[in-house]
């Protein structure tokens, strides 16, 4: 993972080659909440594929890098 500053950022560290997925950080600070917001419970199991799949979904993470398979 890395951090950029703007659009403008992302495309001089690339310097021509083609981008991956870009969230912003708030996005991604959703995506931390909705994935690991409940490990600490003493119920906690580990997500079924598809409820991981539905958190990606759900917040309109999708396309082919987004998808779990």
């Amino acid at each position: 993972m890395n951090l950029f500053r703007s659009e403008e950022h992302i495309g001089r560290w690339l310097d021509g080659r083609a981008p991956g997925a870009t969230i912003t950080a708030g996005k991604l600070c959703d995506l931390a909440h909705a994935w690991w917001g409940d490990r600490l419970s003493p119920e906690w199991k580990p997500h079924p594929r598809e409820q991981n799949q539905a958190i990606l979904d759900g917040l309109g993470l999708v396309g082919e890098f987004w998808h779990l398979g």
